[in-house]
């Protein structure tokens, strides 16, 4: 197997997932370009229902978008769109490659990682290299029904004690949210809703950023 990269130390503080559907008609590169104007440094693009071409427009946008705000871009599930438009890396979740072979597809320096719900699938993660986690759903989320059962805030203390590996909260966070999960020992926060659905994207994102000491310094 190749030799994992070592974790970015860009991996904290606000973590912005834009998802289309979440977005409800805004222009996702939109939300970006405003996220980043109030200080977001870490994005993923999911899309569960646009076509492969589609999907690729779109990544290509964004790609781009984040590259000209020195924030890093990752692609949610698929290693084949991340490396089509040389994203900084994928998160998988837990029925998609392996991290192992996710790692020979994406290649030394690309960022790998993956959605966790139990303290089983925590050690998995850290034990087979993967760079970072999302731990949750800490509460029960606004962008999505079927979700995997509410682990709150005793689960991610729990599994703060498990990994040395940066630890994204995701799952109904809010800004009120915020103080409390990194008490609980999370490195960041991953919003959907919160950010994608805000009156002021820019300023519903400074208020996430401002939670953080390091405020989400540029990474290249």
């Amino acid at each position: 197997m190749p030799p994992t990269p070592p974790p970015s130390p860009s991996l904290s503080g606000l973590y912005v997932i834009l998802d289309p559907d979440a977005a409800q008609g805004r222009l996702l590169v939109d939300v970006l370009k405003q996220a980043t104007d109030g200080g977001a440094r870490l994005f993923q693009y999911r899309d569960k229902t646009s076509s492969m071409l589609a999907a690729y427009r779109q990544a290509v946008l964004l790609c781009q978008a984040a590259r000209d705000a020195g924030a890093r871009f990752l692609i949610n599930d698929r290693c084949d769109l991340a490396l089509a438009v040389d994203a900084d890396g994928v998160h998988l979740g837990q029925q998609d490659l392996p991290i192992q072979t996710a790692r020979t597809i994406m290649g030394v320096g690309k960022l790998i990682g993956i959605s966790a719900h139990t303290d089983a699938q925590v050690s998995a993660a850290a034990t087979a290299g993967a760079d970072y986690l999302g731990f949750g759903p800490v509460f029960p989320p606004g962008s999505k029904k079927d979700h995997d059962p509410v682990v709150g805030m005793d689960g991610l203390r729990r599994i703060r004690r498990l990994t040395s590996l940066p630890v994204f909260a995701i799952g109904g966070i809010t800004l009120d949210h915020v103080r409390s999960i990194v008490e609980a020992g999370a490195n960041g926060v991953a919003v959907i809703s919160a950010i994608a659905r805000a009156a002021d994207v820019t300023a519903a994102t400074r208020g996430f950023v401002s939670q953080f000491p390091s405020r989400n310094p540029p990474v290249r």
